[in-house]
């Protein structure tokens, strides 16, 4: 896991390739332990693939909707690529005072690349 500084050092983002959030993942679904990933993409890209157990709230519905995401335990965030995650971690550190935040760089592409588990529809 990797740590970086966003806008000017105020807030810290974790984040993790998806080759680390694999196992994590994996342990969590064969315990039935809750793992917490939110895909922050828009329910057009969500239905065409997404990591199975993904939790959509798109990034435009954030604001609207940051009070289904936990603020205790580790709490994922997919896009495509990390872009659009790093960008809801951002918001949710710096308005609503997260920090439980893990940004997944490479996001749904890399974790389909590397041919990990997808699931298809809502």
């Amino acid at each position: 896991m990797e740590r970086r500084n966003l806008s000017g050092g105020e807030v810290m983002l974790d984040s993790i390739n998806v080759n680390q959030l694999y196992p994590r993942w994996l342990v969590a679904r064969e315990n039935s332990r809750p793992f917490v990933l939110i895909d922050v993409r828009s329910p057009d890209e969500f239905r065409a693939v997404h990591v199975p157990g993904a939790k959509l709230i798109a990034l435009n519905t954030l604001m609207a909707r940051a009070n289904e995401i936990p603020k205790e335990g580790d709490v994922y965030l997919i896009c495509h690529s990390g872009a659009r995650s790093a960008q809801a971690a951002m918001y949710l550190g710096q308005q609503l005072g997260y920090n439980n935040l893990i940004n997944v760089d490479g996001g749904t592409m890399a974790w389909t690349n590397a041919g990990y588990p997808v699931e298809k529809g809502a």
